[in-house]
């Protein structure tokens, strides 16, 4: 009899052990996401100009063009207290394009004079790593966190006349983040996001709103709208007011 009642024990113990695990387990989530987006430079900036206050417009001097380009992410969420979720980024940022500077600059310590044609690239490529913590996860969404920005950034000009003058930099910049969102709907999302930071006269931010929706099959498709701003106060030696923004477009695994 003895044996009888330790057998229904645990087995009991057990089926409350496999019932807590499979509790636990629901809230533990995974993300792999990706898609393009178009974006849109606008702005100047200058590097390195040997004391002259002339800012290099991104769109009149560097002609730079509209691109669409990839980005991704993969994002894992647990019911642990107090440790936090995670989410990397990768996004691409490269603009190039050819023509006729406006004005006379310098660049790299190097002088290029009004209408002097040019080719140019700039690239300001990220990786983002999000720590972030859940507040509201329900109908309302609310998530704060922290972001280590890692930016590799190139400009380059190319000059038949003067020949390529070309600077690189990498820094890495934490910024606050934030989320708000809203569902109306089972699988709908209705959200806005930004990451920002200010610190002796810079502001960089990265605001994203966004629509998504994830159906019963574990994929999901998101769309909506991309702003970066770098108002830079000598960072590495680049002063700046420049601006990507535009519409984007990706799916999304969401198990």
């Amino acid at each position: 009899m003895k044996r009888h009642h330790l057998s229904i024990a645990l087995l009991a113990g057990l089926s409350l052990s496999a019932a807590s695990f499979t509790a636990q387990a629901d809230f533990i989530g995974l993300q792999i996401g990706g898609g393009g987006w178009k974006h849109d430079p606008s702005g100047d900036f200058r590097y390195n100009s040997g004391g002259s206050s002339v800012s290099i417009d991104l769109d009149s001097d560097l002609h730079l063009q509209t691109q669409t380009q990839g980005y991704f992410y993969i994002s894992f969420e647990h019911p642990v207290p107090l440790l936090p979720n995670v989410r990397i980024m990768s996004t691409k940022l490269e603009n190039s394009g050819s023509g006729q500077i406006s004005q006379d600059f310098t660049f790299n310590n190097q002088t290029y004079t009004a209408s002097t044609s040019v080719t140019s690239t700039l690239n300001l490529n990220q990786t983002d790593l999000t720590l972030y913590w859940e507040l509201l996860d329900n109908v309302v969404s609310l998530d704060f966190g922290l972001t280590l920005k890692k930016i590799s950034g190139e400009a380059t000009l190319v000059s038949t006349a003067l020949g390529t003058s070309s600077t690189t930099f990498s820094q890495v910049i934490p910024m606050g983040y934030f989320m708000l969102g809203v569902s109306p709907m089972e699988g709908l999302l209705i959200s806005a996001e930004t990451n920002i930071i200010q610190y002796s006269g810079s502001t960089i931010s990265d605001f994203t709103a966004k629509v998504s929706y994830t159906t019963d099959y574990f994929l999901g498709i998101e769309g909506g709208y991309r702003k970066q701003v770098y108002k830079l106060n000598d960072v590495s030696g680049v002063f700046g007011n420049m601006q990507f923004s535009g519409p984007f477009l990706g799916a999304y695994l969401k198990f």
